[in-house]
Protein backbone atom coordinates (compact mmCIF):
# COMPACT_ATOMS: atom_id res chain seq x y z
CA UNK A 1 0.00 0.00 0.00
CA UNK A 2 1.17 3.53 -0.70
CA UNK A 3 2.45 5.22 2.47
CA UNK A 4 1.28 8.64 1.29
CA UNK A 5 -1.69 10.00 -0.62
CA UNK A 6 -1.99 13.64 -1.66
CA UNK A 7 -5.39 15.32 -1.29
CA UNK A 8 -5.78 18.42 -3.45
CA UNK A 9 -6.49 21.43 -1.22
CA UNK A 10 -8.04 24.17 -3.36
CA UNK A 11 -10.51 25.54 -0.84
CA UNK A 12 -13.28 23.13 -1.85
CA UNK A 13 -14.32 19.79 -0.43
CA UNK A 14 -14.63 17.80 2.77
CA UNK A 15 -10.86 17.50 3.18
CA UNK A 16 -10.62 16.54 6.85
CA UNK A 17 -13.12 13.69 6.58
CA UNK A 18 -11.29 12.35 3.53
CA UNK A 19 -7.98 12.62 5.36
CA UNK A 20 -9.36 10.71 8.36
CA UNK A 21 -10.61 7.93 6.09
CA UNK A 22 -7.21 7.69 4.40
CA UNK A 23 -5.49 7.51 7.79
CA UNK A 24 -7.91 4.78 8.90
CA UNK A 25 -6.79 2.76 5.87
CA UNK A 26 -3.17 2.94 6.99
CA UNK A 27 -1.82 5.62 4.66
CA UNK A 28 -0.56 9.13 5.35
CA UNK A 29 -2.85 11.86 3.99
CA UNK A 30 -1.13 15.01 2.77
CA UNK A 31 -3.35 18.03 2.11
CA UNK A 32 -1.56 20.19 -0.42
CA UNK A 33 -2.06 23.30 -2.52
CA UNK A 34 1.50 23.19 -3.86
CA UNK A 35 1.77 22.33 -7.58
CA UNK A 36 5.08 20.49 -7.18
CA UNK A 37 3.78 18.33 -4.33
CA UNK A 38 0.64 17.47 -6.28
CA UNK A 39 2.60 16.64 -9.43
CA UNK A 40 4.81 14.29 -7.42
CA UNK A 41 1.89 12.39 -5.88
CA UNK A 42 1.88 8.64 -6.30
CA UNK A 43 -1.83 8.53 -5.38
CA UNK A 44 -3.99 11.64 -5.73
CA UNK A 45 -7.48 12.44 -4.43
CA UNK A 46 -9.49 15.31 -5.91
CA UNK A 47 -12.44 16.22 -3.66
CA UNK A 48 -15.18 18.67 -4.55
CA UNK A 49 -18.34 20.15 -3.07
CA UNK A 50 -20.63 22.78 -4.59
CA UNK A 51 -21.19 23.83 -8.19
CA UNK A 52 -19.23 22.40 -11.12
CA UNK A 53 -18.10 25.75 -12.55
CA UNK A 54 -17.08 27.11 -9.15
CA UNK A 55 -14.94 24.06 -8.43
CA UNK A 56 -13.16 24.19 -11.78
CA UNK A 57 -12.64 27.92 -11.25
CA UNK A 58 -11.20 27.37 -7.78
CA UNK A 59 -8.83 24.70 -9.07
CA UNK A 60 -7.66 27.09 -11.79
CA UNK A 61 -7.38 30.14 -9.52
CA UNK A 62 -5.19 28.18 -7.11
CA UNK A 63 -2.89 27.30 -10.01
CA UNK A 64 -3.51 23.58 -9.61
CA UNK A 65 -5.51 22.58 -12.68
CA UNK A 66 -2.48 21.77 -14.82
CA UNK A 67 -0.83 19.93 -11.95
CA UNK A 68 -3.84 17.65 -11.53
CA UNK A 69 -3.94 17.01 -15.27
CA UNK A 70 -0.26 16.03 -15.25
CA UNK A 71 -0.91 13.36 -12.62
CA UNK A 72 -3.94 12.03 -14.49
CA UNK A 73 -2.07 11.93 -17.78
CA UNK A 74 0.86 10.13 -16.14
CA UNK A 75 -1.40 7.14 -15.50
CA UNK A 76 -0.94 7.25 -11.73
CA UNK A 77 -3.98 6.46 -9.54
CA UNK A 78 -6.38 9.39 -9.18
CA UNK A 79 -9.73 9.42 -7.37
CA UNK A 80 -12.28 12.22 -7.83
CA UNK A 81 -15.02 12.55 -5.20
CA UNK A 82 -18.45 14.12 -5.81
CA UNK A 83 -17.84 17.30 -7.87
CA UNK A 84 -14.21 16.17 -8.06
CA UNK A 85 -15.56 13.24 -10.07
CA UNK A 86 -17.83 15.42 -12.20
CA UNK A 87 -14.96 17.71 -13.19
CA UNK A 88 -13.23 14.80 -14.92
CA UNK A 89 -15.80 15.02 -17.74
CA UNK A 90 -15.93 17.46 -20.65
CA UNK A 91 -18.74 19.81 -19.69
CA UNK A 92 -20.92 20.62 -16.69
CA UNK A 93 -24.40 22.11 -17.21
CA UNK A 94 -24.89 23.55 -13.71
CA UNK A 95 -25.62 27.32 -13.91
CA UNK A 96 -24.76 27.34 -17.62
CA UNK A 97 -22.14 25.34 -19.46
CA UNK A 98 -18.65 25.09 -18.01
CA UNK A 99 -15.62 23.25 -19.38
CA UNK A 100 -14.29 20.42 -17.26
CA UNK A 101 -10.95 18.61 -17.24
CA UNK A 102 -12.02 16.53 -20.26
CA UNK A 103 -10.34 13.29 -19.27
CA UNK A 104 -13.49 11.16 -19.60
CA UNK A 105 -15.85 11.98 -22.47
CA UNK A 106 -19.28 13.10 -21.35
CA UNK A 107 -21.37 15.77 -19.68
CA UNK A 108 -22.70 16.49 -16.20
CA UNK A 109 -26.47 17.00 -16.29
CA UNK A 110 -29.22 17.66 -13.77
CA UNK A 111 -30.64 14.69 -11.92
CA UNK A 112 -34.15 14.15 -13.40
CA UNK A 113 -36.77 16.10 -11.45
CA UNK A 114 -39.19 13.17 -11.51
CA UNK A 115 -39.01 9.47 -10.85
CA UNK A 116 -39.67 6.83 -13.48
CA UNK A 117 -43.38 7.12 -12.65
CA UNK A 118 -43.37 10.80 -13.66
CA UNK A 119 -43.97 12.01 -10.12
CA UNK A 120 -41.75 14.80 -8.74
CA UNK A 121 -39.16 13.74 -6.21
CA UNK A 122 -36.69 15.49 -3.94
CA UNK A 123 -33.75 17.30 -5.51
CA UNK A 124 -30.97 17.10 -4.48
CA UNK A 125 -30.72 13.33 -4.28
CA UNK A 126 -29.68 12.93 -0.64
CA UNK A 127 -29.15 9.81 1.40
CA UNK A 128 -28.11 6.18 1.17
CA UNK A 129 -28.54 4.44 -2.18
CA UNK A 130 -27.53 0.96 -3.31
CA UNK A 131 -24.80 0.73 -5.94
CA UNK A 132 -24.35 -1.99 -8.52
CA UNK A 133 -21.98 -2.76 -11.41
CA UNK A 134 -22.64 -1.17 -14.78
CA UNK A 135 -20.67 -2.08 -17.90
CA UNK A 136 -17.83 -4.01 -16.27
CA UNK A 137 -17.30 -6.37 -13.32
CA UNK A 138 -15.73 -5.00 -10.16
CA UNK A 139 -12.80 -7.41 -9.94
CA UNK A 140 -9.45 -5.60 -10.01
CA UNK A 141 -11.09 -2.20 -9.45
CA UNK A 142 -11.58 0.03 -6.42
CA UNK A 143 -14.90 -1.79 -5.91
CA UNK A 144 -13.32 -5.23 -5.56
CA UNK A 145 -14.76 -7.11 -2.61
CA UNK A 146 -17.84 -4.91 -2.36
CA UNK A 147 -21.17 -6.67 -2.61
CA UNK A 148 -23.50 -5.28 -5.29
CA UNK A 149 -26.40 -3.63 -3.52
CA UNK A 150 -24.20 -2.14 -0.81
CA UNK A 151 -25.26 1.39 0.08
CA UNK A 152 -23.27 4.62 -0.14
CA UNK A 153 -24.06 8.18 0.87
CA UNK A 154 -25.07 10.61 -1.91
CA UNK A 155 -25.66 14.38 -1.89
CA UNK A 156 -26.02 15.83 -5.41
CA UNK A 157 -28.30 17.61 -7.84
CA UNK A 158 -26.22 16.87 -10.96
CA UNK A 159 -24.80 13.60 -12.23
CA UNK A 160 -22.26 12.41 -14.77
CA UNK A 161 -23.45 11.11 -18.13
CA UNK A 162 -20.38 9.49 -19.72
CA UNK A 163 -20.38 9.28 -23.51
CA UNK A 164 -18.96 5.74 -23.56
CA UNK A 165 -20.74 3.02 -21.57
CA UNK A 166 -17.44 1.40 -20.60
CA UNK A 167 -16.53 4.47 -18.54
CA UNK A 168 -19.46 3.91 -16.14
CA UNK A 169 -18.36 1.38 -13.54
CA UNK A 170 -21.22 1.71 -11.02
CA UNK A 171 -24.77 3.01 -11.00
CA UNK A 172 -27.56 3.55 -8.51
CA UNK A 173 -31.32 3.96 -8.84
CA UNK A 174 -33.25 7.00 -7.65
CA UNK A 175 -37.00 6.38 -7.87
CA UNK A 176 -36.43 4.22 -10.93
CA UNK A 177 -33.97 6.59 -12.60
CA UNK A 178 -30.54 5.08 -13.25
CA UNK A 179 -27.80 7.45 -12.13
CA UNK A 180 -24.07 7.12 -12.71
CA UNK A 181 -22.43 6.43 -9.36
CA UNK A 182 -18.83 5.94 -10.47
CA UNK A 183 -16.64 6.35 -13.53
CA UNK A 184 -13.35 4.83 -14.61
CA UNK A 185 -10.65 5.01 -17.27
CA UNK A 186 -7.48 3.09 -16.51
CA UNK A 187 -6.27 4.20 -13.07
CA UNK A 188 -8.53 7.25 -13.11
CA UNK A 189 -11.64 6.83 -10.97
CA UNK A 190 -14.46 9.08 -9.86
CA UNK A 191 -17.29 8.43 -7.40
CA UNK A 192 -20.44 10.55 -7.15
CA UNK A 193 -21.10 9.50 -3.56
CA UNK A 194 -18.97 10.34 -0.53
CA UNK A 195 -16.89 7.30 0.43
CA UNK A 196 -15.63 9.15 3.51
CA UNK A 197 -19.25 9.17 4.76
CA UNK A 198 -20.16 5.67 3.56
CA UNK A 199 -18.94 3.56 6.46
CA UNK A 200 -17.12 0.25 5.86
CA UNK A 201 -18.01 0.26 2.14
CA UNK A 202 -16.36 3.65 1.67
CA UNK A 203 -13.30 2.58 3.64
CA UNK A 204 -12.97 -0.51 1.44
CA UNK A 205 -13.02 1.74 -1.63
CA UNK A 206 -10.28 3.94 -0.19
CA UNK A 207 -8.27 0.88 0.78
CA UNK A 208 -8.54 -0.61 -2.71
CA UNK A 209 -7.54 2.71 -4.24
CA UNK A 210 -4.47 2.99 -2.02
CA UNK A 211 -3.39 -0.52 -3.01
CA UNK A 212 -3.34 0.34 -6.69
CA UNK A 213 0.20 -0.04 -8.10
CA UNK A 214 2.19 2.83 -9.51
CA UNK A 215 4.46 1.98 -12.45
Amino acid sequence: MSREVVIVDYGVGNLRSVARAVSHCGAEPVLSSEPARIEGARHLILPGVGAFGSCVGALRSHGLLESVLKVIDSGRPVLGICVGMQMLLDVGEEFGEHAGLARIAGRVRAVPATGADGMPHKIPHVGWSAIRPAAMPWADTIFEGITPGSTCYFVHSFAAVPERPENTIAVCDYDGRTICAAINRGRLYGVQFHPEKSGPVGLRIFGNFLKMPVD
